[in-house]
């Protein structure tokens, strides 16, 4: 092969139709060559989707309550719960995960963080620490035998309690979960449930550098309604060491995701009772401690519902507020998956992009090691757990 591809030396001087007819030769040559060459030109998707978890396989009946995790190291985690006897919200249920490296395209097999047995771990509410790497997981445990209706009357076995874990190498390997509940309940709460939603490290101010964690309660109640929900904090000053309660706010409100305003005011943004299918906010000062009262977003429509929250980017000279992104079924019913951009520290939200149309529910954001979006979600009637990943113009050029 090698050979044709050298051209014969010439003898004697060429006049001009020899001249041609060696050019042509050439030309030829060239088109030979390329003929024998794949040029590849892989032009990624500016939307790509896969199944991460499906119902009946591993061992477990449904896998519901999906949270994406981005580290600083590129690494990204997805987590969720593995329920092993039906898609109830009690009984056997473990916390598992999946790890990629290539921005979500492939993943590694599953592995389990949490298994007690016949009873519940769930409710993942991972942050990492933006400047160590650790990787602080909080999470709930109750049992098996309780659900949310006893514990919540307080006729259960126990009440739910928050444990902790924590990943020094990038999601690898996780130590082994403990209760940390003794301070981050009040004496009448029953039911508890962190996140199920990733926390955030906050940037700026007096409170740079602590962890937030979103959870949510219930307050001792002769009935089992929305009157007992609240919404709160946890947070961590320390590097994740220790944790504190931080502020609680009025009944109707429970999962919650959070984020960081653009002069660093939090923003907590709530699944609501109120009975008017909106997203319920409230805002922070003081990084958490103390909360403004309650109001609802015209705009955010929900089926009573769990949601996610992002700051994708920080102000800029094209964007003085920066970029938040939000994700729910923007529905009065459980379907719809809407991504949604605020340019104004979630006052508006001018732009959507619909991701699905039919049955969603949970859903989680992640801003991928590419600058890519990252979207857990809920689908199928809670028969698959789907990644997808799209490009913030995809969002943008609607």
């Amino acid at each position: 092969m090698q050979e044709l591809l050298t051209p014969p030396r010439r003898q004697v001087d060429a006049g001009p139709f020899d001249q041609i007819r060696m050019v042509l030769r050439s030309l030829t040559w060239v088109l030979a060559l390329l003929g024998t060459i794949t040029l590849v030109h892989t032009q990624v998707p500016e939307f790509q989707s896969q199944i991460l978890w499906q119902a009946d396989t591993d061992g477990y009946h449904t896998y519901r309550i999906p949270v994406l995790l981005a580290t600083p190291r590129g690494t990204l985690l997805a987590f969720s719960e593995a329920r092993a006897d039906g898609a109830s919200d009690a009984g056997n249920i473990d916390l598992v995960f999946k790890r990629s490296i290539d921005n979500g395209r492939t993943w590694s097999s599953m592995n389990v963080i949490c298994d007690d047995g016949p009873h519940t771990c769930g409710n993942p509410a991972p942050v990492v620490d933006q400047e160590t790497g650790v990787i602080h997981l909080l999470l709930t445990h109750n049992f098996g035998s309780d659900d949310e209706r006893s514990i919540i009357l307080g006729t259960s076995q126990d009440v739910r309690r928050v444990w902790y874990t924590q990943s020094i190498d990038d999601g690898l390997t996780w130590a082994t979960p403990r209760d940390i509940s003794a301070t981050l309940r009040e004496a009448n709460w029953r039911w508890y449930a962190t996140g199920p939603v990733h926390g955030i490290q906050l940037t700026q101010g007096l409170h740079k550098g602590r962890l937030v964690i979103p959870a949510n309660h219930s307050v001792a109640s002769v009935e089992s309604n929305a009157t007992s929900y609240r919404s709160h904090v946890l947070f961590s000053d320390d590097g994740g060491y220790h944790w504190q309660l931080g502020g609680t706010h009025g009944p109707y409100t429970n999962e919650s995701t959070v984020v960081e305003l653009s002069d660093g005011t939090l923003m907590l943004n709530m699944r609501s009772y109120h009975g008017e299918q909106r997203r319920a906010v409230v805002t922070s000062g003081d990084g958490g401690v103390t909360w403004s009262a309650v109001s609802l977003d015209s705009t955010l429509i929900e089926p009573t519902c769990q949601a996610s929250l992002l700051r994708y980017r920080w102000p800029t000279s094209n964007y003085p507020q920066g970029i938040l992104l939000f994700s729910n079924p923007a529905s009065t019913t459980r379907d719809h998956m809407t991504i949604r951009a605020s340019f104004d520290d979630g006052t508006s939200w001018p732009t959507q992009r619909l991701i699905e149309r039919g049955s969603s529910a949970y859903s989680s954001l992640a801003r991928l090691p590419n600058d890519d979006i990252g979207l857990l979600y809920e689908r199928a009637n809670y028969q698959e757990i789907i990644f997808a990943s799209f490009s913030l113009d995809w969002v943008l050029n609607n």
